[in-house]
């Protein structure tokens, strides 16, 4: 290694950069703000508990970082268009996206016993949400002519885990969105690339096992690890892909589920 990749190695990986991340109220996305400004970028934190969001950037001002919240519905395009909006006009641009934001949905079991409500808001926050991400965050990324972009699918991506049908469905299309995005603009400097993520110890998921306590054997028993993920884990992969350090990475799907789909 020479000099100068000793001294790219021990920079911080986000230094002077500013990062977007939706679902960022709790679980993974308030890790990664954490992680990320620790890494010296300035965040732009959405989500729709806008209280939460206060006192996420609150901590993290008080520790020397850049942060703003911008609370809303990544379903809502307009929401999305004015994040997008506040990170160029209090950092300057947006360097990186993490598009993290994602519903699950409130019934476990076969697909005829889905509700068709459950269905519509899946899809709004999983696919409609990232799509808004995608076409408000590109556009800035183009006009600077580099940026790199991850997304948050999960194993429900790429096969049939055991998840609601509504929700594997909405994670195998991020995945599309994914390929389709780091195509179209790889030519023009700005990456894509998703995290295929397995189940994580979040709010969402400790809800779930709340309300339906024999899920979180299930929840474990197809990981070679027999674990859940801790938010932090996700977080690190996300920073990896966002940073220089990923920089021949795009329409990529990282593995982040403790082995689920090496079995």
């Amino acid at each position: 290694m020479n000099d100068r990749e000793q001294q790219s190695r021990g920079a911080a990986q986000l230094a002077g950069r500013t990062v977007m991340i939706t679902g960022a109220s709790s679980g993974i996305g308030a890790a990664a703000a954490r992680l990320f400004v620790a890494e010296g970028a300035a965040v732009v934190l959405m989500a729709r508990r806008a209280d939460r969001l206060t006192q996420l950037v609150e901590e993290i001002e008080k520790s020397g970082g850049r942060a703003v919240a911008s609370a809303g519905d990544v379903a809502r395009p307009e929401d999305v268009e004015r994040a997008v909006a506040t990170a160029v006009e209090r950092f300057g641009g947006l360097d990186g996206a993490f598009n993290n934001a994602g519903y699950s949905g409130s019934v476990f079991g076969p697909l005829h016993e889905q509700p068709q409500d459950d269905f519509d808001r899946i899809m709004d926050v999983n696919v409609r949400g990232t799509w808004n991400c995608l076409r408000h965050q590109i556009p800035v990324m183009l006009a600077a002519g580099r940026g790199a972009i991850v997304n948050t699918a999960s194993s429900a991506g790429l096969i049939a885990t055991g998840a609601p049908a509504p929700y594997v469905a909405a994670k195998h299309a991020v995945l599309g969105l994914t390929k389709t995005a780091a195509a179209e603009y790889g030519a023009q400097g700005i990456r894509v690339n998703s995290l295929v993520v397995g189940t994580t110890r979040t709010e969402m998921i400790s809800l779930a096992v709340e309300a339906i306590p024999e899920l979180a054997e299930a929840f474990v028993a197809r990981q070679v690890q027999k674990r859940m993920a801790e938010p932090q884990e996700v977080a690190e992969a996300a920073l990896w892909l966002l940073s220089d350090r990923s920089s021949f990475a795009t329409g990529s799907h990282v593995a982040v589920d403790g082995g689920i789909l090496a079995i």
